[in-house]
């Protein structure tokens, strides 16, 4: 084991990517060799004077780098350069976009860190309504789409439609799925500099998005029924934000589902002050939840955005959004700016997955897919705390003690397992720990891999003492 120690003292950014670049520059430079064991988390945190959470995270991203390989029980060791192959530098804005996840997916990994369809035999299908396209729209594909068919419009009103809520034609507008329907409604009604409201936990692939457009993201406290409306209340009387958006059904990652009364106080407050509301209902036609939308109770402010991703298929990057009124035209245009266009191929197979009944049927399919699967998790994770759904792709998991958030992703990680870290869903700093990960289940091919990786999580978990100290 080496005494070597990073230097910190210079440079800019946050304490776990300087410490992870010392830890690179030593590698390159032949300070630590290949085969050099690094020092014991625990103890480098105390050495150089920082938290166990940040010299994980060091220790995680040079992992992701392809720099060292972790091993239960054995430690963090410096790996061999094969074939000469120079190691990508990766810089401290790229990775502060990217999350908490690595650049790179690694290869034969238990794929628990995306909730996308489940495989359920879409491919056929998809593969039938693209041969049938190409045939009857050559011109079309060979362009442009500058002109949309009604019927792309009518299947976002049939896909966005729930609880007797449907919204009117001349409102939709087809996205090349719900992020980028979200980006061109927060490019159509904000302006650089302009404060968006986030949840303490939310979808950050949105926040991070929104600070690479140049606006700036504030916290509202949240509990077990969602937004609390006291605190959105003191921040929109005190920061006067532009927008807020918000997860009102299946909130990822907590699975929270906002009761009425509290939809309808939120929706109160951003009348109030003139707050526009991006309701993000992915998983909403999923749950099989009762409560009103947002947009049904408060149409002149909210956009509804969606996509086929969770249940029927990702690849296909088709959505839509439900503007309030004499709002479309203008999504439409910010859409085409911030995006390129919409490609007639996928638009096209979306419209007739929707209109052809095979989207209705594969969420179906989905659905008793991931039940089966989340039936897995509560039998292979029985006696641990966790937050499930039965026809929601994820779970999240409470982590006994000592384990933390980012440590027990390192640990799955070196068991094959791919997680989520509860950093991943922050969307700016904050004080709190919640000693969570988001374990999500809808991607890996046959439900045997999925026990395993259950199975991989249940053993970390029972044996924290013995794991815990080759992680930190």
């Amino acid at each position: 084991m080496t005494n070597w120690l990073p230097d910190i003292s210079s440079g800019t950014g946050p304490v776990y990517i300087r410490v992870a670049d010392a830890i690179e520059n030593a590698i390159t430079h032949g300070v630590l060799p290949p085969g050099t064991k690094l020092p014991p988390q625990r103890n480098l945190a105390y050495d150089i004077g920082v938290t166990i959470g940040t010299v994980s995270r060091a220790y995680a991203l040079v992992h992701e780098r392809g720099l060292v390989a972790g091993e239960v029980g054995r430690g963090t060791y410096v790996l061999e350069r094969s074939n000469g192959k120079q190691i990508e530098l990766v810089d401290p804005i790229t990775q502060a976009l990217a999350g908490t996840r690595g650049l790179n997916t690694p290869d034969a990994k238990i794929r628990f860190d995306t909730t996308a369809a489940p495989d359920i035999g879409q491919g056929a299908i998809i593969g039938k309504l693209f041969a049938d396209i190409s045939s009857e729209h050559q011109t079309e594909i060979s362009s442009y789409s500058r002109n949309f068919p009604a019927s792309w419009f009518e299947a976002g009103q049939i896909w966005l439609a729930r609880n007797g809520w449907q919204p009117a034609i001349e409102t939709i507008v087809p996205t090349l799925g719900a992020h980028a329907a979200a980006i061109a409604v927060i490019s159509a009604v904000t302006s650089p500099g302009d404060k968006i409201v986030f949840e303490n936990l939310t979808y950050t692939q949105i926040s991070r998005a929104a600070r690479l457009l140049g606006r700036r993201s504030i916290l509202v406290d949240s509990d077990e029924h969602g937004m609390i409306p006291e605190d959105f209340e003191r921040l929109c009387q005190q920061q006067h934000p532009r927008l807020a958006f918000l997860m009102p059904t299946a909130h990822n990652p907590t699975l929270v589902t906002m009761p009425e009364a509290r939809r309808r106080a939120i929706a109160a407050i951003a009348r109030r002050h003139s707050v526009w509301l991006i309701e993000d209902d992915l998983y909403g036609g999923m749950t099989g939840d009762q409560n009103p939308l947002m947009a049904a109770i408060a149409p002149e402010r909210t956009f509804v955005v969606s996509s086929l991703s969770k249940s029927v298929t990702a690849g296909v990057r088709g959505g839509w959004v439900a503007c309030p009124p004499h709002f479309a035209q203008r999504i439409k245009v910010t859409h085409k700016m911030t995006t390129g266009g919409l490609p007639f191929i996928l638009a096209e197979t979306c419209a007739r997955l929707v209109l052809g009944g095979h989207a209705l049927e594969l969420r179906r399919k989905s659905v008793e897919e991931i039940k089966a699967r989340e039936q897995l998790a509560r039998e292979a994770l029985s006696g641990f705390e966790f937050n499930s759904h039965p026809h929601l792709p994820f779970l999240w998991l409470k982590l006994p003690e000592p384990w933390l958030s980012g440590t027990f992703k390192n640990a799955a990680l070196s068991e094959g397992v791919l997680i989520d870290d509860e950093d991943e869903f922050k969307a700016a700093r904050i004080d709190r720990v919640y000693h969570r990960v988001r374990v999500a289940f809808s991607s890996p091919p046959q439900r045997k891999d999925v026990a395993a990786g259950f199975m991989t999580l249940r053993r970390l978990l029972e044996n924290g003492s013995s794991g815990y100290d080759s992680h930190i």
